[in-house]
């Protein structure tokens, strides 16, 4: 069977259509597009601000802003560079955006499991009867010091209950943060589906804050769980699969 979900790379066009839906809406960070204006207003009002590519995946070219004293630290991958004024910092992220368009996101601050940051994948499938299914939670837990917490980006793959009581949370806690996510994910489906047909699967990146404020960095309209494969225990991946097969994509 050929794979039938359609895609949709823009992540503007995706955060516009989350904030057009008023149950998702309080989910979505500031996040405005890439120029001066709004970068400094922005980092006039956050601690740290991230810069990503409209239509990149998997971590690749995220810079990170935070400003120090007069200074402002600007990150990407593994390297760094210090800029004593805005001018210095704007000519250096735009020398390597080169062009293409990016967006400038609110950072969060993410809570911590051991020691370790980490976000949450929400994967969200449609059934044939057309209803949306919040199929798998997992986590994926970066490196002290990286951008991005992807997968190839270093980053490891977790389960979602262990990684939560490693942040602090406690069963109850992680039992209502489970349901609001997997309630989200149906959510944001069904945003979705106003603004075009043929959505079958959704990831959604979610981070949450120390005291356990979720917010959605973005939605992948092809998410990728291949790397669920190699994990010890397969039912997250066999799950996913199994509603996968219906569209067509074996994974």
């Amino acid at each position: 069977m050929k794979y039938r979900s359609r895609t949709i790379k823009s992540k503007w066009v995706k955060t516009k259509w989350l904030r057009g839906s008023g149950k998702v809406a309080s989910y979505v960070p500031d996040t405005r597009l890439f120029k001066r204006t709004n970068l400094v207003a922005m980092l006039n009002s956050y601690a740290a601000v991230y810069c990503k590519p409209t239509g990149g995946s998997g971590g690749t070219g995220i810079m990170r802003v935070k400003k120090k004293g007069n200074e402002y630290l600007l990150q990407y991958g593994s390297g760094q560079s210090t800029h004593a004024s805005m001018d210095s910092l704007y000519e250096r992220m735009k020398k390597r955006i080169k062009g293409r368009p990016y967006l400038l996101q609110k950072g969060i601050s993410l809570a911590k499991t051991k020691g370790n940051p980490f976000d949450i994948r929400v994967m969200v499938q449609k059934t044939d009867g057309g209803k949306w299914v919040s199929t798998a939670l997992f986590t994926k837990i970066g490196r002290p010091g990286k951008v991005a917490t992807n997968y190839n980006q270093g980053g490891n793959i977790g389960y979602f209950t262990p990684t939560m009581a490693g942040a602090g949370f406690g069963s109850d806690r992680i039992k209502s943060k489970e349901a609001e996510l997997k309630r989200l994910g149906r959510q944001v489906g069904r945003a979705f589906d106003l603004h075009g047909k043929g959505f079958r699967e959704l990831g959604l990146d979610v981070a949450l804050e120390d005291g356990g404020r979720a917010w959605i960095l973005e939605v992948n309209t092809s998410p990728q769980f291949y790397p669920l494969k190699q994990m010890k225990n397969k039912a997250l991946y066999r799950r996913i699969v199994s509603y996968a097969k219906q569209y067509g994509r074996k994974g």
